[in-house]
């Protein structure tokens, strides 16, 4: 047999022509969907792929430029989405859309979450207001006598480097909502978790505030993606 003339004429083989097990529906239907891969769930949600390439390897080429990392997915814009090949509009709004139940259903889990007992508490309550942003923002939780949250607001929005804050509208409010103490927290979007000159300057000075008012400031928490940083912790409050 010349296998050589035989391999020009192989083509990649369409979704509808694996074996049914293999079909990403198929396999959900059969096998549940904790059995399929990041990129199998992918290719249902873009539902076809190109003339190239089936829809499930359009699914592995949208993650390799995403080096596999579904954080990183969850950052790109619809814009970025549409420059991979075989990526339209329509397939772009679709990952979008499911990245954003995604996190609207943390959210919902976290708001279960009423009381604050330690600065992880702080971190998973934050995550879905601050995961993946690409600027600074600045939030305060307002707590009661028993650590249970008031209210968490968003107090400023800035830029890359940095976003400005009010301390008299923090305590306003801390006193309308009658609050026996405070945390703070902002994100660095650099992924570095590390507290700036500016940000130990800032606590000190909300602390000093704080306690004026009888208002204590319990923690200032430095937000990323994948950690975070306790001026609580540190003992530096």
């Amino acid at each position: 047999m010349n296998t050589t003339a035989f391999s020009k004429d192989l083509k990649p083989l369409k979704i509808q022509q694996w074996a049914e097990e293999d079909r990403p529906r198929e396999k959900l239907l059969l096998k549940g969907n904790s059995a399929l891969s990041d990129a199998e769930l992918i290719a249902i949600l873009i539902g076809s792929g190109t003339v190239a390439m089936s829809a499930v390897e359009l699914a592995k080429l949208i993650l390799n430029n995403c080096n596999n990392d579904l954080n990183q997915l969850a950052k790109l814009t619809i814009n970025d989405l549409k420059k991979i090949k075989g990526i339209g509009e329509a397939k772009a709004i679709t990952i979008i859309s499911a990245l954003e139940l995604g996190r609207r259903r943390k959210a919902l889990e976290s708001s279960a979450l009423p009381r604050i007992n330690q600065s992880r508490d702080v971190y998973e309550l934050m995550i879905p207001h601050l995961i993946d942003l690409p600027h600074e923002e600045f939030w305060v939780i307002y707590l009661n006598k028993a650590n249970i949250v008031i209210q968490s607001k968003q107090m400023s929005k800035g830029g890359i480097a940095g976003t400005v804050v009010d301390q008299k509208l923090i305590f306003k409010l801390a006193i309308e909502l009658m609050a026996s103490s405070i945390v703070l927290v902002h994100n660095h979007p650099s992924g570095n978790r590390q507290p700036s000159h500016q940000d130990t300057d800032l606590t000190q000075k909300m602390k000093s505030t704080g306690n004026f008012l009888d208002v204590k400031v319990i923690d200032h928490i430095i937000f990323t993606n994948n950690s975070y940083f306790s001026y609580a912790d540190e003992g530096l409050l």
